[in-house]
């Protein structure tokens, strides 16, 4: 093998890598956004109540959601996109933290199902970063 077709294995490597790694957020964004308009009662929780009735920023986050995808997958609009996606998930993690907080707080009974769902809530926390920065990745490479 000579240097040379080893760098185009590599550079079809981090290609693929590449594709995965969006095609895999646009997977994300859209089943998300889907869900939101399909099962919106599902993410009513998440929402503040300083924000108000639920529906609408639920219903206006799935459209984000499904907008952000179709930039990400276009790639004269990936970065751009792909910037939309990280603002997105970054402004999500408060509802995220009102959900986890008002289950901790529910006087509901504690089945094995809500324990778990509450467990859950808690442990998608930390996992708004590493989106975040996949979404910066995959604005960084698609400019």
């Amino acid at each position: 093998m000579t240097a040379a077709s080893g760098e185009t294995m590599a550079a079809m490597t981090t290609s693929r890598r590449e594709t995965a790694s969006v095609a895999g957020l646009v997977g994300l964004l859209a089943a998300a956004g889907v869900t939101h308009l399909v099962r919106p009662a599902l993410y009513d929780g998440l929402i503040p109540r300083a924000l108000g009735a639920p529906r609408p920023w639920v219903l206006g986050s799935g459209v984000a959601e499904l907008a952000c995808a179709a930039a990400v997958t276009v790639p004269a609009t990936r970065r751009l996109g792909a910037l939309a996606t990280a603002a997105l998930f970054a402004v999500v993690l408060p509802g995220n933290v009102t959900m986890a907080v008002r289950m901790q707080r529910s006087r509901r009974p504690r089945t094995a199902r809500r324990r778990v769902a509450l467990a859950v809530a808690w442990l998608r926390l930390p996992l708004q970063v590493p989106l975040v920065l996949w979404a910066l990745r995959v604005a960084r490479r698609a400019a």
